[in-house]
């Protein structure tokens, strides 16, 4: 069994936030430590080259004119000195003849320096012996008076001090690296907590969602079911998103399964009044208390092809739903249409003194006759079962003369209407309103989905106006 590495997403973000900063503070020590080190080696290099100039001028001050002759006491004084600092003088006059030479003088102190030198310079800073050799001549007026020979650990060396700052530097440069790369860690590890947590609180909802409306969910009763809500004010908007839609859902899978209950008692409902009745007239007419005359078989007729048309819903939704609608399409005159299902059911809407008015004109369009017919029986059905008195008035208007096909069926009653709060929802599987669309006249909430479905896979859209008295359904195809 194989097992694929994870690593949470808190600890993701920590680890990818701690090494950008610290790659940052990484490349910005770097560069501060070039830098730095670039500067104070020029800042050597020009002090080494002002002590030299400070070496000759101290040197042309013991030169006495008169005499054409250098006061060797003292250079002897300073060789010996300059020499403790890393600069071993050698003083000729102007003949070339030699005045004062610090490595025959004092070879031992000399070399003793020039050691110490090189191993603070190849040890500590990597940078191998070589010596170098700089001569200034030593000029009064136009008289050559002699040469100063000054011998140093080249191209540059740092003094003992010198050094010590610059390690010092180096040292607080990587102190305050680790430093700052632990507080980024922290920082990251307190951010990534802030953005996971509610990603994480997310996830768990998701998963006690799914646990709970699970099919093998032991809380079985709603009633047991807990209300399952996240916090979604956050400032980040991606975050509140999530969390808005984990909320939606949640809500969403509530309202579905209420409607599924709702249906499940509907459907009852349904199934229950005709069954009921037909027992009834069945165990008369076997006990002979009816005589099965064509009324009372009739009268079962009617109750059975109520069920039909019940399951037959119910079979069209699940087709629709679970399946592609395959449309069968032909051109036909779309007033026509709406023409022949007016007439199917002027009859009753006259018995409740109720007209039906046709305003429609030549309109031919390519689409499935029977589906549309389908859709525009069930809206007219409604018309007719929800209005009292009035009229019904059906309407045909072109939306792009330049096209056929392209228009807008409206199919106004002056019926009772549908609640407001009931409006958005008519279109939705197996809603019904209690309101406005009572169990003594209402169905079990298909009709309306059936032919919203049918509709868009026309590629049209059906939508419905009421008010308090009325109801105006717009199909556009």
């Amino acid at each position: 069994m194989t097992h694929n590495f994870t690593i949470s997403l808190k600890n993701r973000i920590a680890l990818t936030y701690a090494l950008f900063i610290s790659l940052a503070l990484a490349i910005l020590c770097f560069i501060i430590n070039i830098f730095a080190g670039k500067f104070f080696t020029d800042f050597v290099k020009d002090n080494i080259t002002a002590k030299s100039k400070e070496i000759v001028r101290m040197v042309a001050e013991q030169y006495d004119p008169w005499n054409d002759r250098f006061n060797t006491a003292t250079i002897e004084a300073m060789g010996m000195y300059f020499a403790g600092e890393g600069y071993i003088v050698t003083v000729e006059d102007g003949n070339g003849s030699a005045i004062w030479d610090a490595r025959s003088c004092n070879m031992r102190h000399c070399m003793d320096v020039i050691q110490d030198i090189t191993i603070r310079m190849e040890n500590r800073f990597n940078m191998p012996a070589v010596m170098r050799i700089d001569n200034y001549p030593v000029v009064f007026g136009n008289r050559n008076a002699g040469t100063v020979m000054i011998e140093t650990y080249g191209p540059y060396f740092y003094s003992e001090t010198e050094a010590r700052f610059l390690s010092t530097i180096n040292l607080l440069l990587l102190i305050t690296g680790i430093v700052l790369t632990g507080i980024s860690i922290i920082i990251s590890a307190a951010l990534s907590r802030a953005i996971a947590k509610p990603i994480l609180i997310a996830a768990s909802a998701a998963q006690k969602i799914a646990q709970t409306y699970s099919a093998s969910s032991e809380l079985a009763s709603p009633k047991e079911r807990p209300v399952i809500r996240i916090p979604d004010q956050y400032n980040t908007r991606e975050l509140a998103e999530l969390s808005h839609s984990i909320n939606t859902l949640a809500e969403e899978l509530e309202e579905g399964e209420r409607r599924q209950k709702q249906l499940v008692s509907d459907v009852a409902h349904e199934l229950r009044t005709p069954l009921t009745c037909l027992q009834g007239n069945i165990e008369a007419m076997i006990d002979g208390v009816y005589n099965p005359d064509k009324e009372r078989l009739e009268s079962c007729q009617e109750e059975i092809i109520r069920l039909a048309n019940l399951v037959q819903d119910l079979n069209t939704l699940t087709t629709l739903e679970w399946e592609t609608i395959t449309l069968n399409k032909t051109e036909f005159d779309l007033a026509k249409l709406l023409q022949i299902t007016a007439e199917q059911w002027r009859q009753s809407a006259r018995e409740k003194g109720v007209e039906i008015n046709l305003n429609t004109q030549e309109t031919i369009i390519n689409a499935d006759y029977d589906r549309l017919k389908q859709v525009f029986i069930n809206l007219l059905s409604n018309a007719v079962k929800y209005t009292d008195r009035g009229s019904i008035t059906i309407a045909i208007e072109k939306t792009n003369e330049s096209s056929a096909g392209q228009c807008v069926v409206s199919i106004a009653d002056t019926g009772i209407g549908i609640p407001q709060d009931d409006l958005p929802h008519i279109f939705e599987r197996f809603y019904r309103s209690d309101k406005s669309r009572s169990r003594s006249t209402g169905g079990a909430g298909i009709g309306l989905t059936i032919a919203t479905a049918i509709v868009r896979a026309h590629g049209g859209f059906i939508e419905a106006k009421s008010g308090e008295m009325g109801t105006v359904f717009n199909i556009a195809l």
